[in-house]
Order: C-alpha cells, then sequence, then structure tokens
C-alpha cells in the first residue's frame, strides 16, 4: 500500500486522513502524511549494542533503513501470532524510519477538531500520546512519532547549538507568534529563538487558539503592531497549521501577515500542500537555523 491517498487530501480542510494499527488490540493512530508505505515483515539485520527500542535494519529498494519495534516502545510484549504484523515505513524529520506493527485495519478520515487532547493526569512526562480519537465507541490513541525517534537518537532533535553558528546577533523587539502543540517543542523553539535574538514570542497550544488570539488584535489595535510574524506546526488538535495559514491569508486584515510552517512533514511532496495554502517559507524539523533565517528575512 503506498501513500497515493494522503496526497490527494486538499489542503487547508482541518481534516486528516490516519491509518489506524493495532499492538497487543489496542489501536493507535499514524497521520498518513507521514506514511510512505506498508509492507509485510522482511528479514532484519541485527545491530549490535543499538538502542533497546531498535529491532534492527532493513534494505528496501536500496535504502538502509532502521526499524523500530512499536511493542517496545509501548511496553507491550511481541506479537504471539506474527502472520498479521505489518511494516509502517514513514518519512517525517528529513528521515525514513520504519515502525512494526502487529496489524494495519483500516484508514480513518477525521476532523483536527474531533481530537482531544490528553489529560495531564495520564499522559506522563514521558508518554507518546498526543491526541485521543473517539470512533464507533472505539478509542484511537495519536502517537507522537517525532518523540520516539528523538528519545532513540537525540541528536536528531531541535538544539540550540545551531543558532550559535549564526553568530552574535542583536535583539529584536519584533513580536512572533508560534502554535505548536508539543510542550517539549514549545520550550525548545523558545529557547532557541530566545538565543536568536527574538525575546517576545508568545505560544500557543494549537492553530485555533492562535487564531482567535490573532482576530482579538484587530478590535484592539494594529494587528502588525502587535504581531509581526506568525510560525505554525501542521499537526495540532483543534485547528492544524494548514488551515490555519488559510484562514489568516483569507482575512481582509490578516492576509499580509507573513507565516511561516516549521513542521515535520515539509517533503518535497508535501510542500505543494503549505503552498497551495500561501505559507510564505516552509521549512522542515529540525532545522531551527533555517528558521530563524526565514523569520529574519520576513520580520525583520
Amino acid at each position: 500500500m503506498t501513500n497515493d491517498y494522503g496526497i490527494l487530501l486538499e489542503s487547508g480542510t482541518n481534516e486528516l486522513e490516519i491509518v489506524e494499527f493495532e499492538v497487543q488490540n489496542n489501536k493507535y493512530g499514524i497521520n498518513v502524511m507521514k506514511v510512505k508505505e506498508i509492507i509485510q515483515p522482511m528479514p532484519i539485520t541485527f545491530i549490535p549494542h543499538a538502542h533497546d527500542h531498535i529491532e534492527g535494519i532493513i534494505q528496501l529498494r536500496g535504502e538502509v533503513l532502521p526499524v523500530i519495534d512499536m511493542a517496545k516502545v509501548l511496553g507491550m510484549p511481541p506479537s504471539e501470532n506474527q502472520s498479521s504484523d505489518k511494516y509502517i515505513v514513514t518519512e517525517f524529520n528529513q528521515q525514513k524510519v520504519v515502525f512494526h506493527v502487529q496489524n494495519v485495519t483500516r484508514i480513518h478520515r477525521i476532523s483536527w477538531n474531533d481530537i482531544e487532547k490528553p489529560s495531564e493526569m495520564y499522559q506522563g512526562g514521558n508518554n507518546q500520546i498526543i491526541g485521543v480519537i473517539k470512533i464507533n465507541g472505539t478509542m484511537i490513541l495519536l502517537i507522537d512519532f517525532e518523540k520516539i525517534v528523538v528519545d532513540i537518537n537525540p541528536h536528531s532533535g531541535i538544539h540550540v547549538d545551531q543558532i550559535r553558528s549564526l553568530g552574535k546577533r542583536e535583539r529584536s523587539e519584533k513580536q512572533i507568534i508560534v502554535a505548536e502543540d508539543s510542550p517539549l517543542l514549545r520550550k525548545l523553539i523558545h529557547d532557541t529563538l530566545n538565543e536568536a535574538g527574538y525575546e517576545r514570542v508568545e505560544f500557543f497550544e494549537n492553530g485555533q487558539h492562535a487564531y482567535d488570539f490573532l482576530e482579538s488584535t484587530l478590535e484592539q489595535e494594529n494587528t502588525f503592531e502587535k504581531v509581526q510574524l506568525v510560525v505554525t506546526d501542521i499537526e495540532m488538535p483543534k485547528m492544524d497549521g494548514h488551515h490555519l495559514t488559510k484562514r489568516i491569508k483569507e482575512h481582509p486584515q490578516l492576509k499580509k501577515m507573513p507565516v511561516i510552517i516549521f513542521s515535520s512533514l515539509i517533503t518535497d511532496e508535501l510542500r505543494h500542500k503549505g503552498t497551495g495554502v500561501g505559507a510564505d517559507a516552509q521549512v522542515s524539523k529540525p532545522e531551527i537555523a533555517r528558521l530563524v533565517e526565514y523569520i529574519d528575512e520576513l520580520a525583520l
């Protein structure tokens, strides 16, 4: 199964398609935009002293790809009958990774508005759950695949050091709005933008809250004195980044506001989606230095 269907989903509709998969009969979901294809398991080459979650590597059409065992990631036993096991081949954060799951069941098309944020009571500090979807009396848990990969390889994440290479900079008074649902990434973006000289950064955990704030500034004062630029993730509950960008660019007063999409989903195949909703720039996580360069260009 190759990912042709996800490409067809119109940009900016605030909808997404998820692939539902199972581990020990529990249901989980991954955004179709991350999925390249779904294949049958194939022979794995074991890697000595690799991270415990890494099963090994496979060769797929000439590419060597790591295989992550989702049962181990989720703290569950391996499947007793592996006949329904599948490999989900993904691409995000500029890398390809294979996830070994115990079954792939179907694809759902849903609205970001239907995804509930996990309660802090059961989410915990190391939890990989970023959303809960209720469909037909069952619950599907959306998994934070970026966190899984960064936990295995911390160097694949965002680092303040990337900013220091830009050299000493003047502090900027420009106000930036950032829509990002991950608390960890909000802190990393805050620290790196601060290092880059941008101290006036306001964070919102989804696109809806960011848009409501922008609209509220229209009632109080000239928005462009209050906010100079918006940075948004794509995958967020309530309102995703493509829909946020589209709403801003279609608004008669906000349409000149520069919008940068900063997401793990910026690939050659998916870049046209951001272009279609009017984004001024698109940067793939974790390239924070590139993000700062675009902010310099569009806000200063």
